[in-house]
């Protein structure tokens, strides 16, 4: 069975501890793998790992296939030799409950710099020969992606539409050119990204060997400023001056009169088809190497999607087109076997789109979410309350794209909401965020998940984010040191030991 009676906690690494001003895969991750061994939980799910773009938001990436170099830790470089204590002794004080990510990308940038340089300098021939396999073994994307970087570098960031026509357009006597030029700094962005890969899958490691499977996250979508859609124009619907003439959104709905235009460019997935979804099966293939389970964002989408033309300022003005559903997965399937993954089936939806949904859901065995929270603003027939939960379903107390329990009970819900709230668990709303652990953990629900935050009763300010909204308090939240302590495993412990989730 892929998903048996277990529960666990959802905390980016973002979000863990540590003197560099942004979580990391240093000594703080697995403390976190400790924290969750010692309650007997069974995952540990994370927000997509690859490098961000707009908004420093995780959903907003460079790559599908890249590790962000931010959740390098320093402190495992000097262990291994490619940083000294002398190259980190000048690195900045960082406020400990929040990323400001700007001086941090300058510093952590500037400490990875040094890494590279000593690397190249003074590394025998084991780890060059441990970094050319990887190069060599990941150079389907690797590739593309380090010269992708390298040319951004080149370009002050810039999005590549900007770049000169010959790079944007993958001219290959100018790709050969900036390939000779830009040697140094594309090695620097392999070199990069193999230390990421390196690092979280020494983490993924220790986690499994403590029986901590990973839940990671594939967003549907890519961003149009990424090394994706540059590397691959003719698998997206782009004009003849690749840009997009179509992006992805949400039609208005009961929370937001315009809709929600999120700007994607969209799949040709008629091209797709013609090679079997390669590059899809490519990207189930890395996500299935760095997680154990796959929760996609959007699944919906697989169904169908909304389409919104280009240059729209809302996404009013669309319409609904049909995604290629289960040929995608049989073909996914076909290559990998009986993938685990995590449906992320919530909003609005016509009870044709629901019924398609659930029967693509039903025919792979993808189990859909069911946020507690959000059970209390209608009646006993809310699909969100737990005596109307399905076995074969993921329940979360709340989400990163939600308030937190505390945040919910005190700021973000109605007073009809509390009230039914508080009959429904027969409790005074003081103790809310545990009160939603335990009727989360009590569920049918073949896997019951929790946030971080809730299980620190943190209330609205360590929300997360806040979906249509950009930059900061948005993905900035972090754990203080030696808040997740032993008290807290053991409570959580109890809770999943009484609930029959416990391994």
């Amino acid at each position: 069975m892929k998903f048996p009676r277990r529960s666990g906690v959802l905390l980016h690494p973002t979000s863990l501890p540590g003197r560099f001003g942004i979580g990391d895969l240093g000594d703080a991750a697995y403390r976190f793998v400790d924290f969750l061994a010692a309650a007997r939980q069974s995952y540990w799910q994370v927000l997509p790992l690859s490098p961000t773009g707009y908004g420093d938001s995780p959903y907003q990436t460079l790559s599908a296939f890249a590790g962000n170099p931010m959740l390098i830790s320093p402190e495992k470089l000097i262990e291994i030799g490619h940083l000294s204590e002398d190259d980190v002794r000048d690195a900045p004080s960082f406020p400990g409950d929040r990323v400001d990510f700007g001086p941090v990308i300058q510093s952590k940038t500037g400490l990875l710099d040094r890494a590279f340089a000593n690397f190249r300098a003074h590394t025998a021939r084991p780890p060059r020969a441990a970094f050319a396999r990887f190069c060599d073994e990941q150079a389907s994307w690797l590739d593309d992606f380090a010269l992708f970087m390298a040319l951004k570098e080149t370009h002050a960031q810039r999005p590549w539409h900007a770049w000169e026509h010959a790079l944007a357009t993958r001219q290959p006597p100018a790709l050969a050119r900036a390939r000779e030029s830009l040697a140094e700094e594309i090695e620097k962005q392999k070199y990069r990204q193999w230390l990421f890969d390196e690092q979280w899958l020494a983490v993924k490691r220790y986690a499994n060997e403590r029986g901590i499977r990973i839940i990671g996250d594939i967003p549907i979508f890519v961003s149009d400023d990424s090394a994706d859609v540059w590397a691959n124009p003719h698998l997206y619907r782009l004009d003849k001056n690749l840009l997009p003439t179509v992006v992805s959104g949400v039609p208005p709905d009961y929370f937001t009169a315009t809709g929600q235009l999120w700007g994607h460019p969209l799949y040709r997935w008629e091209v797709m088809a013609r090679d079997g979804y390669a590059w899809w099966i490519a990207r189930f293939r890395a996500a299935f190497r760095n997680a154990d389970v796959a929760r996609i964002d959007h699944f919906r989408g697989f169904y169908n999607y909304w389409e919104v033309p280009a240059g729209e300022k809302t996404a009013v003005k669309g319409r609904w087109l049909r995604a290629p559903g289960a040929h995608l997965f049989r073909a996914v399937t076909a290559a990998l076997g009986d993938v685990a993954i995590i449906a992320e089936d919530l909003g609005d939806f016509d009870a044709k789109s629901r019924a398609g949904v659930t029967a693509l859901q039903n025919e792979f065995g993808f189990p859909g979410m069911k946020v507690v929270q959000f059970g209390f603003g209608t009646s006993p027939s809310d699909p969100f309350l737990p005596h109307n939960f399905a076995r074969d379903c993921v329940a979360y107390t709340g989400t990163h794209d939600n308030d937190t329990a505390v945040g919910w009970y005190q700021v973000s819900s109605t007073e009809r909401e509390r009230d039914y709230a508080r009959k429904y668990m027969r409790c005074d709303g003081s103790d809310m965020a545990w009160d939603l652990i335990r009727l989360t953990w009590a569920s049918v629900a073949n896997t019951a998940m929790t946030t971080a935050q809730d299980l620190l009763g943190l209330g609205h300010a360590a929300r997360m984010n806040l979906p249509s909204t950009v930059g900061p308090p948005n993905w900035v939240w972090r754990v203080l040191p030696g808040a997740l302590n032993d008290a807290i495993a053991a409570r959580l412990l109890e809770l999943t030991t009484v609930y029959g989730r416990a391994p």
